[in-house]
């Protein structure tokens, strides 16, 4: 079926970015866009076959005759009704036609320019395809790295920092021990990389190690998810291990433990305590013979008082507790982190890159790195991208946020190069140090700065970072071509 653009501008009263529909047309998740009355609009095909219905049969329907709901158990309706949106509802419907279905409903309302409610769009996905994608994930990754659902080692880690050792220690000697191990770090300081290297020093590491996000899956499915769920739990609920059952033998991780419902805490508790796990609506308790890892990217001491964390469960999940430091206490590793990320990217991109400027080298020193090795990781790669043949990354290599964000007490004598700062694309260099750059590198540098500026805060979209610029589309374009910069890179996800 074809979205009718004319049918939903004249319906719904929209007139700006009406081709944006046309992306739900193969959207993975089911769709429904409804008028204020409950008629449906539009009906991707992934609803129609969660519905098993044909995508030409609800368009004209109202959402109750399609479906055996009223106005009040439609979340689609009560979005529509109310003027909020619905967010991450499991429900159990059947279709006019007899289907049932168990899915998650998110609706949004939508509204015309003076603020009124003129419809609604559903976003549903089928529950039993989210427990399959989910489970069947650790395996594609499996096959990737070491068969068990790992990739890494002790022996991937990189640097020769007192605090990383003392880490690497202590998680070396807890590894085959049967007590729960606790990681705390910031973001991207490598806390999977530890949970898998725990794992694969064990000597039952052929076992498999499952991961999980608890901040990622949706509170009311995380118990399920989690235990595992027996036939009747609930409407059209079947028997299903759960992920501490599948991992029975091997090692769990459970990361952002801090984002666990506190009533799951408290079920969680007892799974630590009994080593014993019970599935929902079941009477049978199975034995877990498992190595549970959890990470938390706070201190505890303030995760627990801000209430986000039981402290008995943290007690219990933190029998061994690692810290590991961020990027900003391990200078003497940065060195050691740029050659490997080099030596990598060198490899997977063909480039012939030896090292870093004088000023870069400079600037990742007095960098704060909030975003610690990970965003290194990443910084290297993007700037590798950009080198074109040449055998140094230099300050014009580098992403705009990176340049932007450095303030006077991290240039340490360096002028911080914001957007406005005059940065050469490339420098010459002069006795091993970077020459003066000419008047027409400051003109390009601040070219490129202001080019990447503008689709920064565009999000990537090219129109608008030509209105900001005051120049045409066509003149854009063949300005980011002059300077290779991708405008996909700046659209935010």
């Amino acid at each position: 079926m074809t979205l009718d653009i004319h049918l939903l501008q004249k319906k719904l009263g929209i007139t700006d970015n009406a081709n944006a529909f046309l992306i739900l047309r193969d959207l993975h998740e089911g769709v429904i866009i409804a008028d204020v009355h409950g008629e449906v609009l539009y009906y991707n095909r992934a609803m129609a076959k969660i519905d098993d219905l044909d995508m030409d049969y609800a368009p004209g329907k109202k959402i109750t005759d399609i479906y055996q709901l009223n106005e009040k158990n439609s979340t689609t309706m009560a979005c529509i009704r109310t003027g909020k949106a619905v967010r991450n509802k499991v429900i159990m419907y059947r279709t006019r036609l007899g289907k049932m279905s168990n899915v998650i409903s998110n609706v949004f309302p939508l509204f015309n320019s003076d603020g009124k409610v003129v419809g609604a769009i559903s976003f549903t996905k089928d529950y039993q395809m989210l427990e399959t994608i989910i489970s069947s994930d650790q395996p594609k990754k499996s096959c990737q790295g070491k068969g068990n659902g790992t990739r890494y080692t002790f022996s991937d880690m990189v640097g020769e920092n007192g605090g990383l050792f003392h880490a690497v220690k202590t998680a070396k000697m807890a590894s085959e021990s049967p007590s729960p191990i606790m990681l705390s770090g910031e973001t991207g300081t490598g806390k999977e990389l530890f949970a898998q290297s725990i794992h694969n020093h064990r000597r039952r590491s052929g076992h498999k190690f499952i991961p999980i996000n608890c901040a990622a899956i949706p509170e009311n499915l995380l118990e399920g998810i989690l235990f595992g769920t027996s036939r009747g739990a609930f409407t059209g609920a079947i028997e299903k291990s759960g992920l501490f059952e599948q991992a029975n033998g091997g090692t769990i991780f459970l990361d952002e433990l801090d984002s666990m419902p506190i009533t799951l805490q408290a079920k969680l508790l007892r799974v630590v305590q009994e080593k014993k796990v019970r599935r929902l609506g079941s009477l049978e308790e199975i034995h877990l013979d498992i190595k549970i890892i959890s990470a938390v990217g706070r201190d505890p001491r303030e995760i627990i008082e801000s209430g986000s964390l039981r402290q008995d469960l943290f007690y219990r999940m933190g029998v061994v507790f690692i810290m590991i430091p961020p990027l900003r206490d391990r200078r003497n590793d940065m060195e050691l982190l740029v050659s490997h990320f080099v030596r990598k990217f060198n490899g997977s991109l063909g480039e012939r890159v030896t090292g870093l400027s004088r000023r870069v080298s400079s600037l990742f020193l007095n960098y704060h790195w909030p975003g610690n090795v990970r965003e290194l990781e990443h910084v290297i790669e993007g700037a590798m991208n950009m080198v074109n043949g040449e055998t140094l990354i230099r300050l014009g290599h580098l992403p705009v946020h990176v340049l932007n964000s450095l303030d006077d007490s991290g240039g340490k004598g360096m002028a911080a190069p914001g957007v406005d700062s005059l940065i050469p694309l490339c420098y010459g260099e002069v006795g091993g140090q970077e020459s003066s750059p000419s008047l027409s590198d400051i003109q390009n540098a601040n070219e490129h700065n202001s080019l990447c500026n503008a689709l920064q805060r565009s999000g990537g979209n090219a129109a608008g970072a030509a209105r900001m610029l005051g120049i045409s589309p066509q003149s854009l374009h063949y300005k980011l071509k002059k300077f290779k910069i991708n405008r996909k890179d700046f659209i935010v996800n």
